[in-house]
């Protein structure tokens, strides 16, 4: 072990290549929808399962498998997630019909969540805290280097192989992983103070987690009405989040008397961890929430084919992947306050620009400058607000303040889709009809009426509209098809500013709120968890 102890980068590779194998899968399975459709002659609401029930089953799992790591030590969880995630892939990748597929994908996203957490620990405690900066900003630009990878790999898998080749494909890259993790990563000793995993308050926090971002997921494709009924009892989207929202609650108020809590209330007597905490949810809101607006945009309102689209998003995303190691290493040297407070305030000035700019008859280059900034502002936000986060972390509860830094992330990109779709949705249904019937006019009277009518489907599916190229309503005739897409185009511009403009507010909420960090200088009675955290390996700590 002296070798790692005196080459932590390589630990790092090692560790980034197993978490960018999952990043890599999600977005690769992305672009494999269309054939997995084909092949598996899948549902609409079946393809939403595919996807969601990954994203579900990873978010409520991270609290738990990062104190699984504090338990069992880092290293055995991450190989047993690894050796998870290859086996649901062969699982799916053999699947025959969408069920079992997307009973596959939620084996996959149980491998993902033990790996995940575990990689922020081990960085955390192999680097020292001057140069964790750094190595933060190498795992995020290693990560954006797989999101970038996934949709080129996936379309070239999907177009010369079969859909089935995305998920055989982690096999191969799975097992390099774990030949190399034994010999390179150290085992570190998770120690008696780490105590057991809790049964009842797991139950409870993934249970609440589980309802709440199901209802944030899901519940515009239910209208935020009526999922199901138990016999003549409706069971709706609220009153699903609302019992989550209480389960998690029960969880926090248990688990605070409990000898070996899963979420030690201890991890927010460090200020500058509950800020990131805070900070990161309002982030990972903006930057996940308007992911989706943005490309539905670009294809929907300014015409873009997904080339087109993919091509304008290219140097926002090479961004995110060659600035992170930049901002750790600024991190290390200036403290993660200004970086982070530059990173968001960039971020909101990029999406104040575009909610100026944006229109149907925008163009690349008048979108580039805004792009930029936001990119640039992620790239100064991601790596600061781990590096920050696991600063002062004790070793033993490592693993559990891995977990909820990721879980509220997860979280917020969740909430941060649901309430940015709602704002979407309510400005294009209102827009939507005011554009049809100022554009109307240009008809002859007894087609007024009708073309109005035509867009009131269009506005109940909000978001779903970006499933259709020029975002114009089925069945039109032909000659109202001009103006029929410039009132969707229109309507969706000024729905899509709005949405901006709320995430505007909520970086600048971030920026603010980095106020409170308390910044380089480290408290005396932290120095020897500091020290216990810096030190790399004790043989036997875990398989």
């Amino acid at each position: 072990m002296n070798e790692v102890r005196r080459n932590p980068w390589l630990v790092l590779a090692v560790l980034c290549s197993g978490h960018a194998l999952v990043l890599l899968d999600l977005s690769i399975v992305n672009i494999a929808i269309p054939s997995i459709v084909d092949g598996l002659h899948a549902s609409f609401d079946q393809v939403l399962w595919i996807r969601n029930a990954y994203i579900l089953v990873f978010a409520v799992l991270l609290i738990t498998a990062g104190r699984l790591g504090d338990h069992y030590g880092p290293r055995r969880v991450y190989v047993a997630g690894i050796v998870i995630f290859m086996a649901a892939s062969a699982a799916c990748g053999l699947a025959q019909d969408p069920d079992q597929l997307i009973a596959g994908r939620v084996v996959q996203a149980v491998g993902a969540a033990l790996l995940t957490p575990q990689t922020l620990v081990i960085v955390a405690s192999i680097f020292p805290a001057e140069r964790r900066g750094a190595a933060f900003g190498t795992w995020s630009a290693i990560a954006g280097m797989a999101a970038l990878a996934g949709p080129v790999v996936g379309g070239l898998i999907t177009t010369y192989l079969s859909w089935r080749w995305v998920f055989y494909v982690n096999l191969p890259l799975g097992l390099a992983v774990l030949l190399a993790v034994r010999p390179v990563v150290p085992a570190l000793d998770p120690g008696r103070s780490a105590g057991r995993v809790e049964p009842v308050g797991v139950a409870l926090v993934t249970a609440g987690f589980l309802a709440v971002m199901f209802g944030l997921i899901d519940g515009q494709r239910f209208d935020w009405g009526v999922v199901t009924r138990v016999g003549a009892v409706p069971i709706t989207i609220p009153a699903v989040v609302a019992v989550g929202a209480v389960l998690v609650a029960a969880f926090f108020v248990r688990d605070r008397y409990q000898r070996f809590p899963l979420v030690p209330m201890s991890l927010f007597d460090d200020r500058d961890y509950s800020v990131m905490i805070w900070v990161g949810l309002l982030f990972f809101f903006c930057q996940l929430g308007i992911a989706l607006p943005l490309v539905i945009y670009l294809q929907s309102a300014l015409g873009y084919t997904p080339l087109q689209a993919s091509l304008t998003l290219a140097p926002m995303l090479l961004l995110t992947v060659t600035l992170p190691p930049l901002s750790g290493r600024l991190t290390d040297r200036l403290g993660g306050r200004y970086v982070i407070t530059l990173g968001l305030a960039l971020s909101a000035l990029g999406m104040a620009y575009l909610a100026l700019v944006v229109s149907p008859d925008a163009t690349w280059l008048v979108l580039m400058p805004g792009l930029l900034a936001s990119a640039g502002g992620t790239a100064c936000t991601i790596a600061p607000i781990a590096a920050v986060a696991m600063h002062r972390v004790r070793p033993q509860v490592a693993g559990a303040a891995a977990g909820l830094l990721n879980t509220t992330q997860q979280l917020g990109g969740v909430l941060g889709g649901a309430v940015i779709g709602a704002v979407l949705q309510a400005g294009l249904a209102g827009g939507l009809r005011d554009q049809a019937v100022r554009l109307s006019g240009q008809l002859p009277p007894e087609q007024r009426q009708a073309f109005v009518d035509a867009f009131a489907g269009v506005a109940r599916v909000g978001l779903d509209v970006g499933r259709d190229a020029t975002g114009v309503p089925a069945g039109l005739p032909a000659l109202q098809t001009g103006l029929a897409h410039d009132a969707f185009a229109l309507a969706y511009s000024g729905a899509f500013r709005a949405s901006l403009l709320l995430c505007v507010a909520a970086l600048l909420t971030g920026a603010v709120s980095c106020v409170a960090l308390v910044g380089r200088s480290r408290p005396k009675e932290a120095e020897p968890a500091e020290a216990a955290a810096s030190r790399p390996a004790v043989e036997g700590g875990d398989g």
